[in-house]
């Protein structure tokens, strides 16, 4: 940062501050932990030669805390991968279910926005289709925040949702699915990937509302389609068509560059993971509202009867385990 030269790159010293301050963060709690394991040592010694029942209930109160301060601190140090701390793009499918999938694939939305909001992340809609009678077909959104891509990896699968359906008139119990994809934002500069013209098609739409002055009077959307990978981006939230192209032409160059790296992994399977089929068989975790509450995760084990608290954001319990299994 003393470099004469330091601020003429905004993106690189905006990038190099949020480094510096996650450290700072990080040994200033280990500073405070250790001077309170001191004072707990302190009290504890205090407490075997004179016993006091108040002083012992604000003791186990502070050890309590203490300990769950820590096992914080234990899962940011598991986001150690190369890209960990990058924005992350969460795309949320929905699957095998038709209108009760496209109703799934909308509480996983709701759930992850939650979640954002928690963590004090910020949350750009780049895309979305709606389903044709309820909820979203696919939705696509950029999270900018320290280590999002870190924390969010590992949804990456099938999710699976068992209940009642709200839309059958004979209330039997339906099974959804709906897929979790994400990718990290990687840095413009470190992606040099050229994209040949003749490899990909543009087509421009008009973009979809909400009715009355939601809705878009002009194609301003964009999709592009790279053919020798068959991948599919769409941009749809901005404001004019060069800004969807602009938009979506970033997106894919990160996933050509996403498969760059694949390709000079050794073992792909700890980077990207298997692709699964959207249905029966394939998901890595279960919300269960029927006939039992339980949220499930079969890679980890991780399980909770709060269903409803899940659904509301609360993933952290999930997301710490499968970073442990992954470590």
């Amino acid at each position: 940062m003393k470099k004469d030269n330091f601020w003429d790159d905004r993106n690189n010293s905006e990038k190099v501050i949020n480094e510096l301050n996650y450290l700072k963060k990080q040994l200033n709690d280990v500073q405070s932990y250790q001077l309170e394991i001191e004072n707990d040592l302190e009290t504890l010694e205090l407490l075997k030669t004179e016993f006091d029942e108040e002083l012992l209930n604000m003791f186990n109160e502070q050890v309590e805390r203490l300990g769950q301060q820590l096992d914080q601190l234990e899962t940011s140090l598991l986001l150690d991968g190369k890209y960990d701390k990058d924005d992350a793009i969460l795309e949320i499918h929905s699957g095998a279910g038709g209108t009760e999938a496209c109703d799934w694939a909308m509480m996983l939305k709701r759930m992850y926005l939650r979640w954002c909001d928690n963590k004090g992340y910020k949350v750009e809609l780049i895309d979305e289709q709606l389903g044709e009678e309820v909820g979203i077909k696919s939705s696509t959104l950029l999270v900018h925040g320290l280590n999002s891509y870190g924390y969010l990896k590992g949804e990456k699968g099938v999710h699976r949702l068992i209940r009642i359906s709200p839309f059958d008139s004979n209330s039997r119990r339906h099974t959804s699915f709906a897929s979790i994809d994400v990718t990290p934002l990687f840095d413009n500069q470190d992606i040099n990937i050229e994209i040949n013209e003749n490899d990909i098609r543009i087509d421009v739409y008009r973009s979809s509302g909400c009715g009355g002055q939601g809705v878009n009077t002009t194609d301003s959307a964009v999709r592009i389609t790279h053919f020798p990978t068959k991948i599919v981006v769409t941009c749809q939230n901005e404001r004019s068509q060069i800004q969807n192209k602009e938009k979506a032409l970033e997106i894919l160059k990160n996933k050509l560059y996403q498969l760059e790296i694949e390709k000079q992994q050794s073992d792909i399977r700890e980077f990207k993971g298997e692709l699964q089929d959207i249905n029966f068989g394939s998901q890595i975790r279960s919300y269960i509202m029927h006939p039992y509450s339980m949220v499930k995760d079969h890679r980890t084990g991780t399980e909770t009867s709060n269903v409803l608290k899940v659904l509301d954001g609360d993933i952290d319990e999930f997301i710490t385990a499968n970073l442990k299994r992954r470590s």
